[in-house]
């Protein structure tokens, strides 16, 4: 019996990734990178046009395109891609829709922005008649986070399951067994050890992300927003999650890193020179490892996160991108269905392992050893345990925080102001949270 699982947001941290090689043609246009994909297409194909955020995500879908031009040769796809910075893509289709003038066809939309395209009449295409031959294989949260009113509007791309990365190398040469941390009292004592032993720190406090902050509340089983999706970011909760954190950061547990989190381009840097022993991400992040840290190669394990109190759930889900069909599309069913085989597929989950290192939302393929244990994958290779051993452990574990429309401007206040004020400045906890919860609801006027 498949197990309910729960899934996340925060906002998605933009890493830029090199393409794949294949048949493609380049060009810069006035919107970004483009590329034209063929996957091996004859004359008579349609070109679709598809925008993204994030490059890497190009690499899957080529492969996925090749597959459906070999499976489908009457209704072959070529594939006009076009990679924009995180904020000009999402403004500029929210622009393009409201004016139904100059939308892709496919588009990816970041879990923090959905919000947004879903208000009022959404110019999306629903999705339901596609996804449903899938339905009972996917996450259904993963799903919903896409959904309105039952009706699905995006495919989501992965669950992204957080966990803790652990550099055995550093926790070795400390004398500390990160297999015996259960808990966050077992990671002061560990980092108190590792600071002593080593002058290294054990993790990152992080002020530009609000990964650590959504952890510490969904452990308690608690939220930014409340049930009818108000901001409560001065709850006891976020006191008591900030507190530990705080505590740590007195203790030289853990410190701010350049770039203000793990997923950033400066910190990669201080991980792969291994000044941190830890970091709390999201599954994704092994891509950042095998991409941006190859001196960690054989070193990084991963484990479940350490909670207050043993027994409460160990992890949540973090990020998100939704790939959606406009209702401009020059060919909607074929781009719908294009779409689900593209991300919702067995072959689509089993690719989006390989390639993107990202846990699927076909939870059959958490079952599939010959993929998840297979010795060639890069991932499998990298990591010094195999992931999908922890991510089957904490499954059922795996919680919610919500996206709501209030969600990127507690998310900005946060990462630009309170935060660093906690975490840089040593501001009042209590008294930080009450200003941003004043001027969050301020700015939602």
């Amino acid at each position: 019996m498949k197990k309910k699982w729960f899934v996340v947001l925060t906002v998605v941290s933009m890493v830029f990734f090199l393409w794949g090689c294949g048949n493609s043609s380049s060009n810069k246009g006035a919107g970004g990178e483009t590329k034209v994909l063929d996957g091996g297409a004859g004359e008579n194909a349609t070109e679709l046009s598809y925008w993204t955020f994030v490059e890497l995500h190009g690499q899957h879908f080529e492969k996925m395109l090749t597959k459906w031009n070999e499976a489908n040769p009457d209704r072959q796809i070529k594939l006009n891609v076009n990679v924009m910075p995180y904020d000009d893509m999402h403004n500029k289709l929210s622009i393009a829709l409201q004016t139904g003038t100059g939308a892709p066809d496919i588009s990816d939309i970041e879990l923090g922005k959905f919000p947004d395209f879903l208000a009022g009449t959404p110019q999306l295409e629903q999705l339901n008649d596609v996804v449903d031959p899938y339905r009972d294989t996917i996450v259904k949260s993963r799903l919903d986070l896409y959904s309105k009113d039952g009706v699905n509007y995006g495919a989501p791309t992965h669950v992204g399951a957080t966990v803790a990365f652990y550099n055995t190398e550093i926790l070795k040469e400390a004398g500390v067994d990160y297999t015996t941390i259960k808990t966050w009292d077992d990671f002061k004592k560990a980092g108190i050890q590792v600071y002593e032993k080593t002058g290294k720190y054990m993790a990152t406090a992080d002020t530009s992300a609000t990964w650590q902050a959504g952890m510490m509340l969904a452990q308690q089983g608690a939220d930014f927003t409340d049930d009818s999706a108000k901001p409560v970011v001065n709850s006891p909760e976020m006191i008591k999650g900030l507190t530990v954190l705080k505590d740590l950061q007195d203790n030289n547990v853990i410190a701010t890193v350049a770039g203000g989190q793990p997923d950033t381009e400066e910190a990669y840097g201080e991980f792969n020179s291994g000044n941190y022993a830890t970091a709390f991400m999201p599954l994704w992040m092994m891509s950042r490892y095998t991409n941006y840290m190859p001196d960690l190669a054989g070193k990084i394990a991963l484990a479940p996160l350490p909670v207050m109190e043993e027994g409460m759930p160990r992890s949540l889900g973090g990020g998100g991108t939704g790939t959606v069909v406009t209702k401009t599309a020059k060919d909607v069913q074929l781009a719908k269905e294009f779409v689900a085989f593209a991300k919702l597929s067995e072959d689509a989950n089993i690719e989006i392992w390989n390639t993107l290192g990202f846990d699927p939302v076909n939870m059959d393929i958490w079952e599939m050893k010959d993929v998840t244990h297979n010795p060639d994958n890069q991932f499998v290779k990298y990591f010094v345990n195999n992931p999908f051993d922890v991510l089957n452990e904490i499954k059922d574990e795996i919680q919610l925080i919500k996206s709501t429309s209030a969600t990127p401007t507690i998310s900005n206040v946060f990462t630009t102001v309170t935060l660093n004020e906690i975490f840089e400045d040593g501001r009042d906890i209590t008294e930080a949270l009450n200003d941003a919860q004043a001027q969050i609801e301020q700015e939602l006027q």
